[in-house]
């Protein structure tokens, strides 16, 4: 068993160090490999040595192995949920989309809200009649809001700027939703919510929180590399919903 734990955290060092050093993020979260790495392997050692059977009381042992088995639990049963929102298309013919904001650089769309936006617009070519909220305020270290850098990327493109509505308040996915609601109808307009793969089952729930009735999710691509981290990160962030009720 230990040397399925010092493997695994060896792993997730290789996986934080390389996020840190080669791979572009927007977000500290990662460091959670570093934590998770070094952990599991001191925890193989302990193992190894015996001090986990021979110094640790067995009641504190069954408590803990109960809570790590309702831990793997959860995850699992909230991953499940999370991949589920990998393959939604949306419906055709949705009346309006919503496309979540990302971080926005000096040179343009971050590589996530890029994927976003590209989403956006092969379903907005392939229906003509749907038009698109492009949703994010602008963030302390953006020199736009995400809502002006989506819309200049989309009229570039070639997206006819009347079909663009610009919501700029929003900090988080439930006000994306909320604020992006003035233009729409939440009872009764078609809904398609733009977002990466990961994130798609709790942008729709959120939004399904939010009032919107009749609302779907259309999942663009996640950056292959950070796929790990954004599963892991989106695990809490669902969590974290819940608890709060937000979804």
């Amino acid at each position: 068993m230990y040397l399925i734990l010092i493997l695994l955290g060896i792993v997730s060092l290789i996986y934080f160090f390389t996020i840190a050093f080669f791979v572009g993020h927007g977000t500290n979260f990662y460091f959670i490999w570093l934590f998770l790495g070094a952990g599991l392997i001191a925890f193989s050692l302990m193992l190894k040595k015996g001090f986990f059977t021979e110094h640790v009381p067995p009641l504190a042992r069954r408590l803990f192995l109960l809570l790590v088995c309702l831990g793997g639990g959860v995850f699992v049963l909230v991953e499940g949920c999370i991949l589920s929102g990998f393959s939604q298309k949306g419906d055709p013919g949705l009346d309006y989309l919503v496309v979540l904001g990302a971080q926005m650089k000096r040179s343009g769309p971050s590589k996530a809200l890029q994927y976003r936006l590209d989403a956006a617009i092969r379903y907005l070519e392939e229906n003509p009649d749907t038009r698109v909220i492009v949703s994010g305020g602008q963030g302390p270290d953006e020199h736009i809001s995400e809502a002006q850098g989506m819309y200049d990327y989309l009229v570039e493109k070639g997206i006819d700027k009347n079909r663009i509505l610009k919501e700029d308040k929003s900090v988080n996915t439930f006000q994306n939703l909320s604020f992006s609601a003035q233009y729409l109808d939440r009872e009764q307009d078609a809904v398609g919510v733009v977002t990466n793969n990961f994130h798609v089952f709790r942008a729709v729930r959120t939004a399904k929180k939010a009032g919107y009735r009749n609302v779907c999710g259309i999942a663009a691509k996640g950056e292959p590399f950070l796929q790990w981290n954004n599963m892991m990160r989106e695990f809490f962030g669902v969590v974290k919903n819940v608890l709060f009720g937000t979804m």
